[in-house]
């Protein structure tokens, strides 16, 4: 390979050729374990520990059993923070290695490639602990049952008492050596304790919840908003895109009351804060994971290709309500990033970039954040020229008022804990544009063109530094995600080339990523040059793999109105249902039922950074039967909700996502069915009269009016559909009752109205 192909790859993973020469200079001589034959990014990173890690896997498992020794699992993502930090202090130490080698098997396992696997255990580590994350450090016997497990240990014995590393290692051995059928014993006893607990009241019929769900939800997140910076709950705050879903939903349910004007205005006002603050990224664009701090400034800089779909959803549907272009600038903005930053040539999408990166190129240290933070005397620096007709102003002038940029930093030490971000600043804006202009005595056009000016400096001098790096791994689950947001974004914008992009997007994956003759979805794919290749071990889908990519399907079809893409959500639906489906009680189960290495077989019932996957579930059966005649997915979507009727009637805040299925449920469907020349003028203009206005319990349909094979054969007017007096025409239809054709916007918006 020549150098220009060699840089080219290097700077799509986000590494320069200093950086890489470094590194390649540093591994000569490193002991490569087994990891080093794997394709994630993740385990690639620990390929050159002095610890022998196995990926999960039959391997290691029998290494355990034959030796019986008890297994180290260690589950992270190659953008974790902690997860580097972890590595230095303890999995790069020769002492801590040896120790691990020799008392332990270890497993390394990428929490993004086997969801299962994490769920299974960080079940196990919240249980006992009452919160998890990563990196997570579980200690298992060699059959795989926990018996002790946390997140992230300091190397030695230093904080406040808490054990080091180390120390826990050799207790955690000697016990082992000690006491080893006790340990058995306890740990059979905890997988009881485990597999009772996450037992859903599936079994017992307690009938579905009502609106008293939506309730109590609505009560529990109201309680929590904060009033003047937006977001619920305190330090840190995450996005939870699905709190915007429902509240949306909400309002459109009852756009006139109190509380639904209410549920509106916490979106608007949380998605305007995070717009303004540091979690977005003002010079670069898209979404960092979460801030730090109540304000949304200081955030924890990796970014998410989930969190980036599903903002995506929820910038577009803000702009959809209101027609303030302010979101729809955003909701741009993320497309913007994700299309130039996350997509690779063949049109699937990246998982993440990390918060971590080289300060500068002749440095060994990595710095959160360096890629995205500023100096003082950078901006003075690169935004010294004068402001035209006003010879007193220089650009930075303006670009230091408007992002609140100080000269000693403007990031609270409380936020800043190892002093990376000492003397720098985030980008936050506290006030409007119109104050900025108001300041410096110029117009609000000409302040827009000079801080957009300000912007493409700093983006392209943030090119030349080192780049956080680029996790490639491309997953179903989140390429799903992403696919809906530039569906959205395409239909309400209104954009043909973000739709276009989603439709490269679900190709990519129908291509690479789905077994045809078996109906079956693969998990990940990574790219190396032009080809795309599995990893050592074929990870077949999950169940979040098949819903979110099934959603994203049904959002590209009323988008696009490709019918393949229908019928390819129709198909998934099936094999999902065949795959993960309790048939005893109902409800998805995460991961199929075959699989001896999973002590646990799960159903996951919280949404968090993602939705789970019985929650999208809901609103996928429940459009799906509207799009085909399949009443019995109205049943199983039922069934869902009441398998987790307990979860939705004492703590709904928990599930979001499937109070607004629940909603779904409790509403009448509307079915909009447009007949026209696909392209022509007036058929579009009818589809961007639909998708001006948010109608969360609507399907929309094109028809040809004749080969209907996707629409409801009850509805017999619908096999007669035709054109009126040649002109596109609309159907709006309830109950199996259809309106008269209509012809005209004005018409259809009575209809819809």
């Amino acid at each position: 390979m020549n150098k220009f192909l060699i840089l080219t790859q290097l700077y799509r993973r986000g590494i320069n050729f200093q950086t890489f020469t470094r590194m390649a200079s540093s591994d000569k001589g490193k002991f490569r374990n087994r990891l080093a034959n794997e394709k994630s990014p993740y385990l690639l990173q620990h390929a050159s520990n002095p610890v022998n890690w196995y990926p999960w896997g039959k391997e290691a498992f029998t290494k355990a059993q034959e030796e019986n020794k008890p297994i180290f699992l260690s589950v992270g993502y190659s953008t974790c923070h902690w997860c580097h930090v972890m590595e230095r202090e303890s999995f790069e130490n020769e002492e801590v290695g040896k120790i691990l080698n020799d008392d332990f098997v270890c497993i390394k396992v990428d929490r993004e490639e086997r969801p299962d696997v994490d769920k299974v255990y960080m079940t196990f580590v919240q249980a006992t602990h009452g919160s998890g994350g990563w990196p997570m450090s579980v200690w298992l016997t060699p059959d795989l049952k926990p018996i002790v497990g946390g997140t992230y240990f300091p190397p030695d014995d230093r904080y406040y008492g808490r054990p080091g590393f180390k120390s826990i290692l050799k207790k955690i051995a000697q016990q082992w050596e000690e006491k080893r059928e006790l340990i058995d014993h306890q740990g059979t006893a905890i997988l009881d304790a485990l597999m009772n607990g996450t037992l859903l009241a599936g079994s017992a019929d307690l009938g579905r919840p009502g609106r008293e769900s939506v309730s109590k939800c609505y009560q529990m997140l109201q309680k929590s908003y904060d009033e003047e910076l937006g977001g619920f709950g305190k330090a840190p705050k995450f996005p939870q895109p699905v709190n915007f879903n429902f509240l949306f939903h909400l309002y459109a349910t009852e756009p006139n009351s109190e509380v639904g004007k209410m549920a509106l205005e916490m979106s608007l006002q949380t998605l305007r804060f995070m717009a303004r603050g540091g979690i977005n990224d003002h010079v670069s664009k898209g979404f960092h994971r979460y801030s730090t701090d109540t304000m949304w400034h200081v955030p924890h800089f990796e970014k998410m290709l989930y969190d980036q779909g599903q903002l995506l959803v929820a910038y577009a549907t803000a702009y959809q309500i209101t027609k303030d272009e302010t979101f729809a600038d955003v909701a741009r903005d993320i497309v913007e990033y994700v299309t130039r930053d996350l997509q690779s040539p063949e049109g699937g999408f990246y998982s993440a970039e990390d918060a971590d990166s080289y300060p500068v190129d002749d440095t060994s240290e990595k710095k959160e954040g360096a890629f995205c933070v500023w100096t003082y005397e950078e901006i003075q620096s690169l935004l010294k020229e004068p402001v035209e007709d006003k010879p007193d102003i220089k650009m930075a002038d303006i670009f230091c008022f408007h992002y609140d940029i100080k000269e000693d930093g403007n990031v609270d030490p409380m936020q800043d804990p190892h002093d990376e971000l000492k003397n720098e600043n985030v980008l936050i804006v506290k006030g409007s544009v119109g104050q900025t202009a108001e300041k410096f005595t110029i117009g609000v056009d000409k302040t827009k063109q000079i801080l957009e000016q300000c912007r493409q400096i700093l983006y392209e001098v943030r090119l030349k530094r080192p780049k956080p790096h680029l996790d490639t791994k491309i997953l179903s689950a989140w390429n799903g995600l992403v696919i809906s947001g530039l569906a959205k974004a395409g239909s309400v914008l209104p954009n043909k080339d973000f739709v276009a992009k989603a439709e490269n997007a679900a190709s990519f994956i129908q291509k690479y990523l789905y077994k045809a003759d078996d109906n079956v979805l693969l998990r990940s794919c990574y790219t190396e040059g032009k080809d795309v290749v599995q990893g050592q071990t074929v990870i077949q889908g999950f169940v979040d793999d098949y819903t979110f990519m099934i959603r994203g399907l049904l959002d590209l079809y009323e988008a696009s109105f490709n019918d393949k893409w229908l019928s390819w959500a129709e198909s998934l639906q099936q094999k999902q249902d065949e795959l993960f489906w309790d048939t005893e009680d109902g409800g998805y189960f995460n991961s199929v039922g075959n699989d001896s290495s999973l002590v646990l077989r799960l159903k996951e019932d919280q949404d968090g950074a993602e939705p789970c996957s019985n929650s999208v579930a809901v609103s996928n059966l429940l459009r799906l039967s509207n799009f085909i005649d399949k009443p019995e997915y109205i049943e199983k979507a039922n069934k869902i909700l009441t398998v987790f009727n307990e979860r939705l009637m004492k703590i709904p805040l928990a599930v979001p996502e499937m109070v607004s299925g629940l909603l779904f449920s409790l509403s009448t469907t509307k079915q909009i069915i447009l007949v026209g020349d696909p392209g022509s003028e007036d058929l579009t203009a009818l589809m961007d009269c639909v998708n001006s206005h948010f109608i969360p319990n609507k399907v929309l349909i094109k028809s040809d009016g004749q080969n209907d094979s996707f629409l409801k054969s009850k509805l017999d007017i619908l096999q007669t559909l035709t054109k009126k007096d040649g002109k596109a025409t609309a159907y709006v239809c309830e109950n199996y009752t259809c309106s008269l054709p209509v012809t005209s916007t004005e018409q259809l918006l009575k209809l819809i109205s």
